[in-house]
């Protein structure tokens, strides 16, 4: 049949060596280097620029004379390339000189051998050029048999664990303080989290022979917790009781819940409690709250201290009565904030803030109706948001950002300690020279 390519073959003469060019049925082009490449390997010294000249122009069968010595016959010719990553060889088929030998089967794979081919030879594709010789074409010989990367093991959380949402905004401008989507409660028997396993990969085979490594799966291992359990599959986790669940460096959490029905005042004492807080009544001025979880109060806090190792959400405020103390490790959530000072490692979110000092690593957000800070002192590690600050009246407002607080305000406790500290060195120099 005939060749469908543009395609190039040597040929003798009596009065030297001379190359053929034959444009093809398609009139693809010839490629000057791949002709170089053939005739260098063949060892044909000839001049470069006609040669060039002709590829680069001929358009129907045309003859070049490369040298005036007669060359040797030449057989079949196959070139091979490996490619960089050793997953692919393909074959390219040059025509043997005039009445030269053609290249057979077993030749062929001797070839692919020779040139380190131990996997995945294309019988097919050896059997398609030796049926249909095509020159100056390119046929995929042998082809790698690729690995199976292995699937990382996915852990299926089913309670809420981005910390960062915020209260919702109501349509009239008004925060819902009602729906904390923050605070995740559990029933017991719950399903907390779904391990779906990892995969293992399958390693391939390159044509080369070597194998080829698959991509390494992460495997994840469920690990019960304080007041967890896991299926007898090892695939899920259960909460043991009813509390709030929570996802702390990686380990999931579940704490029982101290439910005060009412205040917390003479008849409760001070709380210190391993798990979360819920408080239905108010925190009367004088006593504190302490969890190692969240604290939820229902009511209003007065002049009193709560510190919480999570959150802290306050349904309606704190009226602090220049006393009362709010820190958090988590987000601190309230619906005002009046003559108190609040710390939070993460953000800070309420309606109005009223000549108290607060202080979060996160954001520090003063929106809804009101939106208005006066007075105090307010510092966050990232953004303040308030609709107004400060006042007509000319009380002091101070809004700071982009230092983490906990840093500047012990920056000012050693800044204010400093002087009495230099009286003190000055004073000991001159006790020192005194004794020496």
């Amino acid at each position: 049949m005939a060749n469908k390519n543009a395609y190039f073959q040597l040929r003798t003469q009596a009065d030297g060596t001379y190359l053929l060019l034959f444009p093809g049925c398609e009139q693809n082009k010839l490629n000057f280097k791949e002709i170089d490449s053939y005739l260098r390997v063949k060892q044909i010294e000839y001049d470069r620029e006609p040669l060039m000249r002709a590829v680069s122009s001929f358009s129907e069968a045309t003859s070049i004379k490369l040298t005036g010595k007669p060359h040797m016959k030449e057989k079949e010719y196959i070139f091979i390339q490996i490619s960089e990553d050793k997953k692919k060889a393909i074959a390219r088929f040059y025509p043997p000189m005039d009445n030269g030998a053609c290249l057979t089967k077993a030749e062929i794979v001797s070839e692919l051998v020779r040139a380190g081919i131990k996997f995945g030879a294309k019988e097919k594709a050896i059997d398609k050029f030796l049926e249909d010789r095509q020159y100056c074409y390119t046929y995929l010989i042998a082809e790698a048999m690729p690995q199976v990367d292995g699937k990382n093991a996915i852990l299926t959380y089913h309670f809420n664990t981005d910390l960062s949402r915020k209260p919702k905004l109501n349509q009239d401008g008004s925060v819902d303080f009602h729906q904390i989507e923050t605070i995740c409660h559990v029933q017991e028997g719950d399903k907390l989290v779904t391990l779906t396993p990892a995969v293992m990969g399958k390693p391939g085979i390159d044509v080369m022979g070597r194998p080829i490594a698959p991509a390494t799966a992460k495997k994840v291992t469920l690990r019960p917790e304080k007041n967890t359990c896991l299926s007898d599959d090892g695939l899920e986790l259960y909460s043991e009781v009813d509390g709030l669940v929570s996802l702390i460096g990686g380990k999931i959490f579940v704490s029982n819940i101290y439910d005060v029905p009412a205040d917390v005042d003479t008849s409760t004492g001070d709380i210190k409690f391993a798990g979360s807080v819920i408080i239905h009544g108010n925190v009367i001025t004088g006593f504190s709250v302490e969890a190692e979880g969240d604290i939820i109060v229902n009511g209003v806090v007065e002049g009193a201290t709560l510190k919480a190792g999570g959150q802290i959400v306050l349904k309606r405020g704190i009226q602090g009565m220049g006393r009362g103390i709010l820190e958090a490790k988590g987000n601190i959530i309230t619906k005002f904030i009046e003559n108190a000072t609040v710390k939070s490692d993460g953000y800070v979110s309420t309606e109005a803030i009223l000549h108290s000092n607060v202080s979060a690593k996160g954001d520090v957000t003063a929106t809804g109706k009101r939106g208005f800070v006066v007075g105090g002192s307010i510092r966050s590690g990232s953004c303040i948001s308030v609709r107004t600050a400060g006042s007509t009246m000319g009380t002091t407002t101070i809004l700071e950002i982009g230092a983490d607080p906990v840093y500047m305000e012990e920056f000012r406790k050693i800044n204010d300690d400093l002087p009495a500290l230099e009286e003190e060195l000055e004073a000991a120099t001159q006790t020192i020279n005194v004794l020496t």
